[in-house]
């Protein structure tokens, strides 16, 4: 099968000829119709994240059919359209995974970047109905870990003022969709004036560009008093300015730090205010299957950049250098 291959370090991603894998008892052959990027994507490529090994045919996030099963347990599942949990070993708490908890898309597991999987029966997933198998692919990483942050975590409920930090990328538009989908007053950052203008025609009642010098107290005149939910993957020195337009009582919650760690802050803020500030990742399966169903409840359609096939991986992945895109960018694959 084809399969789109890491080398090595700083190694361009190419397609190769791999052995087709062959589902064990309890697994299922999923041939593969699409798949999507993630920031994780860019980090292994770059060296830069716990675990690496080479070869390893990357990639998280897939959609495609069954078209095989290892044992009477995955029988059912054969001829249909499906979408696949990207992650083993979640555990039995509800509140963080296991310590056996990875994500495919590095040795031993390979990733969705090719044109079958063999994966556990238990990480299958109808996929929904109105949406295409490129858009389905999107939702695994991304939809998932905002899904946690905003209602497990976060705790958002309609009429919240909520705050979405860099709403450029994948992460940033599901968190602006999702929020939208649920009642909320949706407000943005991003350093882009065009991405600003995106997020307004998707929802956000206002946005403004962090790269202004008071972008904080903009955010806290255009919303009048602050936000209950605030939504960050930056972390860095700006993230002490959020403390201060957090609304007594609010959340804020973050599951990346792509400017660096949290910066000192004001505990007497912070305590007196009761706010939390609350880390996540991911998500559990049961979360991945409540997602799933808010999507086909709202008829949420994923925000897609740019469609590219299989062998021109590399080049989308590109795309990732400077974050230009707005939403996902995904592969077809068949």
């Amino acid at each position: 099968m084809k399969a789109i291959v890491l080398e090595g370090l700083n190694q361009p991603l190419t397609i190769k000829d791999i052995d087709k894998p062959v589902p064990q008892p309890g697994e299922v052959l999923v041939q593969l119709k699409a798949a999507s990027l993630n920031r994780r994507d860019w980090w292994i490529t770059q060296g830069k994240y716990a675990g690496i090994s080479y070869p390893s045919v990357i990639g998280s996030d897939g959609a495609g059919m069954v078209v095989e099963a290892g044992s009477d347990a995955g029988s059912g599942w054969i001829g249909k359209e499906v979408v696949i949990y990207p992650a083993h070993g979640w555990g039995e708490s509800t509140e963080h995974q296991s310590k056996d908890f990875n994500i495919i898309g590095l040795p031993p597991n390979q990733g969705t970047f090719a044109e079958y999987i063999s994966v556990p029966v238990t990480d299958l997933q109808p996929k929904p109905l109105h949406l295409s198998f490129e858009q389905t692919a999107t939702l695994p990483v991304a939809g998932l870990t905002i899904f946690r942050a905003l209602f497990t975590k976060g705790q958002v409920k309609k009429g919240n003022k909520v705050l979405i930090t860099g709403v450029g990328g994948g992460t940033g538009a599901f968190a602006l969709q999702y929020a939208v989908a649920a009642g909320c007053q949706v407000f943005v950052t991003s350093g882009s004036a065009k991405k600003i203008e995106r997020a307004r025609q998707l929802g956000a009642l206002a946005g403004v560009n962090y790269k202004a010098q008071d972008w904080a107290e903009q955010l806290q005149q255009l919303s009048g008093g602050g936000f209950d939910v605030i939504i960050d993957s930056a972390l860095g020195k700006g993230f002490e300015k959020l403390i201060d337009i957090c609304k007594p009582g609010g959340r804020i919650v973050f599951f990346g730090g792509t400017a660096g760690s949290i910066p000192e802050l004001a505990g007497r803020k912070i305590f007196w205010n009761h706010i939390s500030i609350l880390g996540t990742t991911l998500g559990s399966p049961a979360e991945f299957e409540q997602m799933l169903q808010f999507i086909s409840d709202h008829k949420i359609e994923p925000v897609i950049d740019e469609v590219f096939p299989l062998a021109e991986a590399e080049k989308a992945i590109r795309k990732m250098d400077d974050s230009s895109q707005f939403g996902k960018l995904v592969l077809k694959i068949s």
